[in-house]
């Protein structure tokens, strides 16, 4: 068994796995207590030679501050889990020979991606098996993530290094996108307005009135829309809008005749609707464009840079707009030269997002209410560019009522993996794209 650091150097990781002779070798996550359960490790073994895997890892029990325990379930690991925050356990069983193979895609220099790129690298070398079966014991520690982590400019220097594993990887398996493969966009000159704001709603009668008004506040020297799609709510939602686009011209009011649709759903409602504008551009209902210049900001993005989506950069606040560690999110980790392969790392785009409406016709959102919108973003950088504002547009506003808030290990597992299953689709279309170009 040898502990290590998830978070650890390339000098530290190399060092303790050096000349190995058993079978299999343990990966222990340094600082946890673990309690293995009896036959633990020879379980591990039986299913690694079972399935010929190069790892294996396994649920386990969380031993509680009282002494009752609850059970902590792991998701399976895909080929599109790429995000470095992918939660193995405590405990990993790898094989010998992988491994070591292994090691030679860990950097010496690295600080921190060491574990990253290694835990990758065996994933080329064979399976990676989730064993859904308690086998070990630890005691809850207090060291989660939190959901902002990656984008923490504090954690720079570690996202460099992350980004770089990554990014081999990718050429690894053949799904790197060269920075110079985008197709060109042409703007089209039939559309009702310039741009639209589209605001996705449901029972949010505490924040759309806001929302609303903070598109209407735009200053802009062209014309826009603000097409809201009211998800049937039943909180009094309905009936604030029903007001306000009475009184407002600007304001396209659209409740849809099917019931159950998600996030996505009610974006593509909006983006088919005739009332949809050259450019789309995203603000949620708990949210607030930061300044009446924000729309105006975007659009100009748009022609600045001839691009088929723009993402700006937004600030975590309180319902009461006061800012929220770590404050600024200005997605620092996306770069012309690589941004469109680090996106399969990290879990977000930034906000507000905008696309140019004709080509998220043609793609479409997913009709979810989780990753609906990374989905979107992944398809358009796979072939177009990707415009960038650094500066913040946007106000995050967090609070009890938002649907990421308080999310239990249940519901954090299930949006995992729908996100690492959209990777994983996207890998398989960047893996596809590749081989037809260089068949060509």
């Amino acid at each position: 068994m040898i502990e290590i650091d998830f978070l650890c150097s390339g000098e530290e990781l190399l060092s303790v796995c050096g000349d190995l002779s058993t079978e299999y070798v343990i990966l222990k996550k340094r600082g946890s207590r673990v309690e293995m359960m009896p036959g633990a490790l020879n379980r591990m073994r039986q299913v690694a030679r079972m399935t010929e895997a190069a790892m294996v890892y396994a649920d386990y029990t969380e031993v509680l501050a009282d002494g009752s325990s609850v059970l902590h379930p792991l998701i399976d690991m895909q080929l599109g889990a790429l995000r470095d925050d992918f939660d193995f356990g405590h405990v990993l069983c790898v094989e010998r020979r992988a491994l070591e193979s292994a090691l030679g895609a860990v950097r010496r220099h690295w600080r921190y991606a060491a574990f990253y790129a290694l835990r990758l690298a065996i994933s080329r070398q064979g399976a990676v098996v989730h064993i859904n079966e308690p086998l070990y014991r630890v005691e809850r520690s207090d060291d989660a993530a939190s959901q902002f982590d990656y984008v923490d400019p504090r954690n720079r220097d570690v996202q460099i290094e992350m980004e770089e594993a990554c990014t081999e990887h990718l050429k690894a398996v053949d799904a790197y996108i060269d920075a110079d493969t985008v197709t060109a966009v042409e703007f089209a000159d039939d559309c009702a307005v310039e741009a639209s704001v589209v605001i996705p709603v449901r029972n949010r009668a505490a924040t759309i009135g806001d929302a609303v008004r903070s598109a209407l506040e735009q200053k802009t020297g062209f014309s826009y829309n603000i097409i809201v799609v009211d998800n049937r709510s039943t909180d009094g939602t309905t009936e604030i809008l029903s007001r306000l686009s009475a009184q407002e011209p600007k304001l396209i009011h659209i409740i849809p005749d099917i019931e159950g649709l998600g996030i996505g759903g009610c974006w593509n409602m909006a983006l088919m609707s005739e009332h949809c504008g050259r450019f789309a551009v995203q603000l949620d209902s708990d949210d607030l464009y930061e300044s009446p210049d924000t729309l105006q900001a975007v659009v100009d993005k748009f022609y600045e840079q001839r691009c088929a989506m723009v993402v700006g950069a937004y600030t975590l606040t309180d319902i009461n707009k006061n800012v929220i560690a770590p404050g600024l999110i200005a997605h620092n980790e996306w770069t012309d030269g690589n941004g469109r392969n680090n996106a399969l790392r990290i879990n977000g785009f930034g906000a507000p997002r905008a696309f140019y409406t004709p080509i998220a016709r043609e793609l479409r959102f997913p009709d979810t209410s989780y990753g609906e919108d990374y989905a979107m973003a992944l398809a358009v950088s796979r072939s177009y560019k990707v415009g960038r504002i650094y500066e913040s547009l946007y106000l995050c506003r967090r609070w009890e009522g938002n649907s990421d808030a308080s999310l239990s290990l249940e519901a954090l597992n299930r949006n995992n993996f729908y996100k690492d299953r959209i990777r994983s689709w996207e890998l398989s279309a960047r893996i596809n794209l590749n081989r037809v170009r260089d068949e060509k």
